[in-house]
C-alpha cells in the first residue's frame, strides 16, 4: 500500500497587508512630523514652519450707530503722541520662563484739545452799550479722549512663559491685548497734558473769537477762562 501524500493549501501571500500596514505608519510618521513642525514654529516664532499655512479672512458684520451726540466745541489744538509701553505679567514664585508676560509695544497716538460753548450762561458774554467792546468769560480747555492710530502702532516683542504659550494653543487672551491699549491710551493722555495743548487751545480759542468779533464790528475783544 503505497504511501498517501495530503494536499494542504499554501498560507496565503501577505504582501498586501504588510505594504498597507508601511503606508499607515508613513502617514502616522507624517502627521506627527507635521504636528511637531507646527509646535515648534509656535513655541519659537520661526517663519515657515507653519506647514498647514494661515489665510485671512475678513467675516466682520457692518457697523452699528450706537449714539449720535451733537458737539458745541470748539477744538482748538490737536497733538500727535508716540509712547513705549513695556507690559509685564509675573506669576509669584514661577520664573519668567514659565509662567510670566511682557510685551513691548509702540503707541501712536493723538489728543485734542477743546473748549466748550454750548454751556455758556448769561453772563458768559458782556457787550457795552456802544458795541465796540465785547468781554466772554470761557471755561478752560480740556483734552479730549486719546486715539490710537492702529496703522502706526505695533508689538515690537511680546515674552511668553512656557504655561501661557501651552494656553495661547487652546484659546486666545484678548484681554492681554486690551491691556496694553488700555495702558498706552492712558500713557499719551498724560502726555498731552504736560505738552501744554490746552493752554494752545486757549490761545487758539482767543484768537478765532477775537478775528470773527472784529469782523462783526467789535473794536475790542477780551477772552478770559475760568
Amino acid at each position: 500500500m503505497g504511501e498517501e501524500t495530503e494536499n494542504r493549501p499554501s498560507p496565503p501571500h501577505r504582501t498586501g497587508s504588510r505594504s498597507g500596514r508601511r503606508w499607515r505608519l508613513l502617514t502616522v510618521t507624517l502627521l506627527v512630523l507635521a504636528v511637531a513642525l507646527m509646535l515648534i514654529g509656535q513655541f519659537l516664532g520661526v517663519p515657515g514652519l507653519d506647514v498647514f499655512g494661515t489665510q485671512v479672512k475678513d467675516r466682520s458684520g457692518p457697523a452699528v450707530l450706537k449714539s449720535v451726540q451733537d458737539l458745541s466745541r470748539y477744538e482748538g489744538a490737536a497733538g500727535t503722541y508716540q509712547v513705549v509701553v513695556d507690559l509685564e505679567h509675573d506669576a509669584r514664585f514661577l520664573p519668567d520662563s514659565i509662567r510670566g508676560t511682557r510685551t513691548l509695544y509702540v503707541a501712536t497716538g493723538s489728543v485734542s484739545a477743546y473748549v466748550e460753548l454750548g454751556r455758556l450762561g448769561d453772563d458768559a458774554v458782556a457787550v457795552d452799550a456802544d458795541r465796540t467792546e465785547a468781554t466772554l468769560r470761557l471755561p478752560h480747555a480740556r483734552p479730549g479722549a486719546p486715539s490710537l492710530d492702529p496703522e502706526r502702532s505695533y508689538a515690537v516683542s511680546k515674552q511668553r512663559g512656557l504655561l501661557d504659550r501651552l494656553g495661547d494653543l487652546f484659546s486666545d487672551n484678548p484681554a492681554s491685548e486690551q491691556a496694553v491699549n488700555v495702558l498706552a491710551a492712558r500713557r499719551i493722555s498724560d502726555a498731552a497734558r504736560e505738552s501744554g495743548l490746552t493752554s494752545r487751545a486757549e490761545r487758539n480759542t482767543t484768537e478765532m473769537l477775537q478775528k470773527l468779533l472784529r469782523g462783526l464790528g467789535f473794536e475790542r475783544v477780551t477772552v478770559t477762562y475760568a
